[in-house]
């Protein structure tokens, strides 16, 4: 198996870097691309595969396993990201695929993935499992997993109560559960059967002519008052403000956080990805960073309420 475990990070260890899968529908020809950059970036995990539509099947799973290996060859980690939503027999069939392939590790995008998974695979578990406590993390570890993508809603405190940076859970074989941040990115609110990009254009969701393909960064909607509010990306609701966690990494570190996930976008993760491995890791300054980004098209404005107690649309700075 390619994909050991990591250990529970120092307090001044590497937070490592993992870029999450690409949420957005993007075309075959802009996939390949953005993973070849990948290749030689600083990111240390790179998740693949579709997890929010089960028509967006630019690559196959066949065409991820390929893409995967290369990635490992040139010194990352793999993960294969399951759909969040199963809604059909086809979509189970994929599943069983993934469980069956014994290369990469598996990030279980919701709780009805887990008894396909648990013992196959090495085991992710995703940020849209609904673990919001010790035992019940510790559930979880017992299937196997080895890493723990928190819930994006979780502040600080509640993240060192789940999984303590001195005491933290343990798997069977004893090993310690590593904690995932959501750093970057429009935050995941839902997901839903019915597609919200297919109906802001009039289709339906069956027949939808890849209307997303237009919206690389999804679809942004706005409140009656004329301010952004939410992000419509087919059947997944997204924030309207781009999670940036760049300016708090010593407070993640002292809540047990190992690892941070960066979650793309159309332009700009590159620097957004050197910028978080230099900030959080080589101890450059966050002065200026972020607000270089728009430059490059990165998306905004930034929030990170969740993580100190407060509206998850509020932005409070370092």
């Amino acid at each position: 198996m390619k994909n050991t475990p990591m250990p529970t990070a120092l307090p001044h260890a590497r937070l490592t870097l993992t870029v999450g899968p690409v949420l957005y529908h993007w075309s075959r020809s802009s996939l390949l691309h953005f993973y070849a950059d990948l290749a030689d970036s600083p990111a240390d995990t790179i998740v693949l595969g579709e997890a929010v539509c089960a028509r967006r099947r630019e690559l196959r799973l066949d065409d991820w396993l390929a893409l995967g290996r290369e990635l490992s060859a040139a010194g990352k980690q793999v993960v294969l990201a399951t759909q969040t939503l199963i809604e059909s027999e086809a979509d189970l069939r994929l599943l069983e695929r993934q469980a069956e392939q014994h290369e990469f590790a598996v990030e279980a995008g919701d709780a009805s993935a887990l008894q396909l998974l648990a013992g196959r695979v090495p085991l992710v578990l995703g940020p849209h499992l609904n673990i919001y406590s010790r035992a019940a993390l510790q559930e979880h570890a017992d299937l196997g997993a080895d890493r723990w993508v928190a819930p994006v809603e979780l502040s600080l405190d509640q993240l060192a109560a789940v999984n303590p940076a001195q005491d933290p859970v343990r798997t069977p074989a004893g090993l310690p559960m590593r904690t995932e941040c959501w750093a970057f990115g429009r935050l995941p609110l839902a997901f839903s059967a019915r597609c919200f990009t297919a109906r802001h254009h009039r289709v339906p969701k069956d027949d939808c002519g890849y209307r997303c393909l237009a919206d690389p960064d999804g679809l942004l909607l706005s409140s009656t008052e004329g301010r952004p509010f939410l992000n419509l990306n087919g059947t997944q609701t997204q924030s309207a403000t781009v999670q940036n966690l760049l300016g708090d990494g010593a407070r993640l570190r002292a809540a047990g956080v190992a690892s941070l996930r960066l979650s793309p976008c159309a332009r700009g993760f590159n620097q957004v990805l050197a910028d978080f491995d230099e900030v959080m890791n080589g101890q450059a300054s966050v002065a200026g960073r972020a607000e270089a980004w728009a430059a490059l098209g990165v998306p905004g404005p930034f929030s990170n309420g969740y993580l100190h107690r407060l509206p998850g649309m509020v932005w409070q700075s370092a």
